[in-house]
Formats: structure tokens, C-alpha cells, sequence
């Protein structure tokens, strides 16, 4: 949809084929009907009316966003600049995503850890206060529900950022095993801030035009920490992290004070405001995971090279939701993984659901996300293929619009990942 986007298909057009292509969508597990559920356009048909707005919504009309539809709300895919441009900028100033439409949420009481240790893999008691760590929560058969952020604010407070193309099944989810939890004698709440807006704030000088509005230190605000504080005078939780693989930061804070921040960063000749067409390709470039597309519920994370994820104190039990599966697959392996893709040939960006061929024919896997690098000025994909052939270098083909282009498979991330860590 991006693509086509860049290339001048209008909007609804574009959002009524997305549409259709996800009717046809079945799940094999190759083949090109194995194409991944677009989760963000499930609501492909709705009216701007019928559809969620963030605080910034009249804002970004103001400065020229373009509005579609993504995970029930109306959020911008991109604004005056191209998407080429604002995700080269990204790379080399700063930009502020709308990100509101993400699920904020807390788990609190004297028990936060021991349940949320429930639902995801994590080993969250090791954290240290202030500290977060990207996590995934599975269903009974070990696969992805969802993938999350989670940071340990104190052993009784528990903050988790989750999809909000995902929000109504990952609130059913964990309601469900909070219910079992406190019937058991567990002392928990699962909240969700609803009066809050998130916005992420990425890029290399994004530190550099966010230092003045605030007492904190931020160079020793690390990768993955989080605390509140102060920016421009109101409060906010700032957890140094992000999508893009930039250094950055992600901004919670009260709804109403939403407008005036992002105006007063706008203020630095650095900053610019950026859509999701340009952080699809920022975190592709990444090799970071989209929900719906890389990752789903058939997929376990040991499939998905997230097997980091799972603390390494918790292998012996896997005491949380679908730890039986993920138990077997520790020691027994998995027969398919997710691996990046580099092209040798001229051809078509692979997109989600190119089928992945040896020379001879054989189908050995798909596509899940794919486009062309701004950055790398190539085309570049993720997906995933049969174990034997995951190793980086392998040869094979990629499959699209009935052409096939050679390619190699690779390591990621695609390109060099800046995270503010300690010297």
C-alpha cells in the first residue's frame, strides 16, 4: 500500500484493493495465498467519521497530513515531503511520529511482575527499576498475539505499550488471565491510559532538539530506560527507545498537552513531522517486525529469531502462556525462520506474500515485508524460509507478479543501528 501510495494511487482506490487482496487471503504455509493478514486495514472501508482521532488530528491536516485509515483511526501516511525523503531525514535529523494509536497500559499491584511474567516471555523481575526490554505475548500453541514493550517502572508498576491494530484481542487476552490470576489469590489491575497520547521522537538529532526542553540529563538516559520528568514544562513518561532504529525517544503524555510539544519541537529547523509510510521504511531498513505481517499467531517467536526475548531465567519453566510449545521447541528446534533478503537481480519489490523458490522450483518459503530502501537505494524483504535454507548467502529466488528475482538471504538489520548505549 505504500508503493502505491508513492506511485499517485489515490487513497481509497488504493485502501478498496488492499481491501479485496485481504478477502482472498487464506493461510497455507507458502504459496501466495499464505500472504499475511494486513491487520492495520481490517477497517479498510470506513469513513474518516467512524474512524478514532488522535489529539493531533486537526493538526495534521493542518500541516498538510494525508489521512488513511490504520488500526481503527485515521493516522497520517505521510505529508508534504515524499516518503523517500522524510525517511532519509529521519536518518539524519529528527522526526516525530503520532503514535497514539498504540495501546498504553500498566499493570499495578503488589503481584505486577509475577502476572505479567504470566503473559509475556520476559524475564521481568531481573529488570532493574527504570528499565524496559521488547517482549511477546503468545496464546496456548506458542504463537505471537502480539509483540510489546514493557517496562518495569517498580516491582508493583508494570508499563506495557502494545499494537493498537491489536488492542481489542490483546485486552481480551490478558483480562481473561488477569481474572484466573486474582481468582488464585493474585493482587493486580491491568489499565489502560486512555487520556494519553504517545509520540516518538527518532533520529540522531533528536536528543540534541529535545535536551533544551528539559532539567534531565539525557545522555544518561540509556537505551531502553524510562522515567518521568519534565519536557517544556509539563509531565511525561520518556522511555529512550523506538522503531526505526535510530536513537530516539517515546513520549507518553496527557492529551491535552499534546499540540503545544509537538509545535514547541517543531520550533528546531531539525524536526519535521513524518507519516507511516516513511516507518514502514525505517523499520524495515531496521529489520524490526510488523505486527500482522512478520508476525502472527501461527508464528512462535523461536521462528521469528526472537527467541533473545525469552529470559533466559525462565527457559527451564516457561511458566507463562504457551511456554508447553515454546518448552519443546528450546529443545527440539523449529523447522522454518524468519531471514532478510537481498536482491542480485533487477525486479519488482518483493511484497508480503512473494513466494521464495530454490533454482529448481522448490518452494521453500515467503515473503512477509519488502520495499525499496530510501536509504540503500535497493530493494530489500524479510521473511520466512525452511531452516536448511536460512543461512545468510543462500541463493534462491523471490517470486512477483509471476517474475522471479534472484536474491540472497541476509542478516539484519539491513542497515546500521544507532541505540544511546554506555561507552
Amino acid at each position: 500500500w505504500i508503493h502505491a501510495f508513492v506511485r499517485g494511487i489515490p487513497p481509497r482506490a488504493m485502501l478498496r484493493v488492499a481491501a479485496q487482496r485481504l478477502a482472498k487471503r487464506a493461510a497455507p504455509q507458502w504459496g501466495a495465498a499464505a500472504r499475511p493478514a494486513l491487520v492495520p486495514f481490517a477497517r479498510a472501508y470506513a469513513d474518516d467519521a467512524n474512524l478514532l482521532k488522535t489529539a493531533l488530528y486537526d493538526f495534521h491536516l493542518e500541516m498538510g497530513g494525508k489521512m488513511v485509515p490504520f488500526a481503527g483511526h485515521s493516522m497520517p501516511i505521510q505529508y508534504k515531503d515524499s516518503i523517500m525523503e522524510a525517511t532519509k531525514h529521519c536518518r539524519s535529523a529528527a522526526s516525530i511520529f503520532d503514535v497514539s494509536h498504540m495501546l498504553g497500559s500498566s499493570i499495578r499491584g503488589k503481584d505486577a511482575v509475577a502476572f505479567t511474567e504470566r503473559i509475556v516471555v520476559g524475564d521481568i523481575k531481573a529488570l532493574k527499576n527504570g528499565t524496559g526490554t521488547l517482549s511477546v505475548v503468545l496464546n496456548d500453541n506458542g504463537g505471537i498475539i502480539d509483540d510489546t514493550v514493557v517496562t518495569k517502572v517498580s516491582d508493583e508498576d508494570v508499563y506495557v505499550v502494545l499494537n493498537g491494530a491489536c488492542s481489542e484481542k490483546d485486552q481480551a487476552h490478558i483480562n481473561k488471565h488477569l481474572a484466573e490470576f486474582k481468582a488464585r489469590g493474585g493482587d493486580a489491575e491491568f489499565i489502560v491510559h486512555g487520556d494519553r497520547s504517545l509520540l516518538a521522537f527518532q533520529g540522531p538529532k533528536a536528543v540534541d532538539v529535545l535536551q533544551p526542553l528539559t532539567d534531565l540529563d539525557l545522555s544518561k538516559l540509556y537505551f531502553g530506560m524510562f522515567t518521568e520528568a519534565k519536557v517544556n514544562g509539563v509531565d511525561v513518561w520518556l522511555t529512550r527507545t523506538g522503531y526505526t532504529g535510530e536513537d530516539g525517544f517515546e513520549i507518553s503524555l496527557l492529551k491535552k498537552d499534546t499540540v503545544s510539544l509537538t509545535k514547541k519541537l517543531l520550533e528546531n529547523s531539525d524536526a519535521r513531522l513524518c507519516g507511516l509510510g516513511a516507518r514502514d521504511s525505517l523499520r524495515l531498513e531496521a529489520g524490526l517486525c510488523l505486527y500482522g505481517n512478520d508476525l502472527n499467531e501461527t508464528i512462535s517467536p523461536l521462528e521469528a529469531g526472537l527467541t533473545w526475548t525469552i529470559g533466559k531465567a525462565r527457559r527451564d519453566a516457561c511458566d507463562f502462556v504457551g511456554g508447553d510449545v515454546i518448552k519443546k521447541q528450546l529443545e527440539n528446534g523449529v523447522d522454518k525462520r524468519r531471514v532478510g533478503f537481498k536482491f542480485t537481480g533487477k525486479g519488482a519489490p518483493a511484497r508480503g506474500g512473494s513466494i521464495v523458490k530454490t533454482a529448481s522450483g522448490e518452494v521453500v518459503g515467503a515473503i512477509t515485508s519488502g520495499g525499496f530502501s530510501p536509504v540503500l537505494g535497493e530493494n530489500i524483504a524479510m521473511g520466512y524460509v525452511r531452516k536448511a535454507h536460512a543461512k545468510a548467502g543462500t541463493e534462491l529466488l523471490v517470486e512477483t507478479r509471476g517474475k522471479s528475482t534472484p536474491a540472497v538471504t541476509a542478516k539484519m538489520p539491513f542497515v546500521t543501528c544507532h541505540y544511546h548505549r554506555p561507552a
